[in-house]
């Protein structure tokens, strides 16, 4: 499947450009890339301060977009389709309790320290009906690639994903939280920096010209200190891909809370929310309220995620 740079659902063509045996765990601008043995280095002995969660201070904001805005977007961005942006519609108040969530997306290296002490996640070991057939390919002999270690982790499934989350101690963010957290502190900004059109100092996207992912944290944080929430790859989040409510919610889970319940989770064939855009993205993926999705199993090397856990709670690693 190729990356969509525009589109809907992520299924459609690219516009612009068991009860188991088996047991998973439940539980600034671009750096040279010529410096891949440093960054290397760095990564293996930071994974645990790559990790570092901010602390979302709950809330109610408002999410999504309102219908009369549509016609406006489709003229800014220049998409002709209106469903690109019907996802986002209504705009409606959702109440959040505090949380934290990671400040960069889960890297190489700190997935490797997930397979070292939990190998049933491995290449080669992962039952086929939890991945589309692309498990960590780039990775050799359970290894990420020299280079890589505070690159993203991508073709990994959403089950792995959630699968790693446990393991550290927290979970996949909902998609409220997702969203509060990418805005910064701010309502009605279109782009976690304010409302300027993304430029290759500000993310990692298509007209950046890189092609591929970035170390985590290349680009200025924003209100809330989190990095990467625009561009560099999508995240997944905990939520079924569905139309929003219009009615106010509180602390919403759509497809329900599989996270406190064993191994339901894997029971999952509903396709998930993707948000943020990626290296491959147009600017309107960029969007803080622009939604998309993906089947569960579906592991790409331009998807990703950050973890997030109750305020409540304590991470475990």
């Amino acid at each position: 499947m190729r990356e969509r740079v525009v589109g809907l659902a992520c299924c459609v063509a690219t516009v612009a450009v068991c009860a188991l045996a088996w047991s998973p765990v439940v539980a600034r601008q671009v750096r040279p890339r010529d410096a891949g043995a440093r960054r290397e280095k760095r990564g293996q002995n930071s994974a645990r301060d790559m990790t570092t969660a901010a602390l979302m201070p709950g809330g109610t904001f408002e999410m999504g977009t309102d219908a009369f805005d549509v016609a406006r977007l489709q003229q800014t961005f220049g998409v002709r389709r209106a469903e690109v942006f019907s996802s986002e519609v209504p705009r409606h108040n959702v109440t959040l309790s505090p949380f934290y969530i990671d400040r960069r997306e889960v890297t190489n290296a700190q997935f490797k320290k997930f397979l070292d002490t939990h190998p049933a996640w491995r290449p080669g070991n992962v039952p086929a009906r939890l991945h589309n057939g692309n498990h960590l390919k780039h990775w050799s002999g359970g290894a990420y690639p020299v280079g890589r270690a505070d690159h993203p982790v991508v073709n990994v499934s959403w089950y792995a994903a959630v699968s790693y989350c446990r393991w550290a101690g927290g979970r996949l963010p909902t998609e409220a939280e997702w969203e509060y957290a990418a805005r910064g502190g701010v309502t009605g900004r279109a782009f976690p920096w304010g409302d300027e059109m993304p430029d290759k100092t500000r993310a990692n996207f298509s007209a950046s010209g890189v092609g591929d992912t970035t170390p985590v944290g290349s680009y200025a944080a924003n209100g809330y200190g989190l990095y990467d929430v625009a561009g560099n790859v999508w995240e997944y989040v905990a939520d079924e891909w569905g139309a929003y409510a219009s009615a106010a919610q509180t602390n919403p889970v759509a497809g329900g809370n599989l996270f406190d319940t064993g191994d339901s989770f894997l029971g999952v064939t509903t396709r998930r929310v993707l948000r943020g855009g990626s290296f491959g993205g147009a600017p309107v993926n960029l969007r803080v309220a622009y939604r998309d999705s993906h089947p569960p199993e579906g592991a790409q090397p331009f998807v990703g995620f950050r973890c997030a856990r109750p305020a409540a709670s304590k991470r475990r690693r």
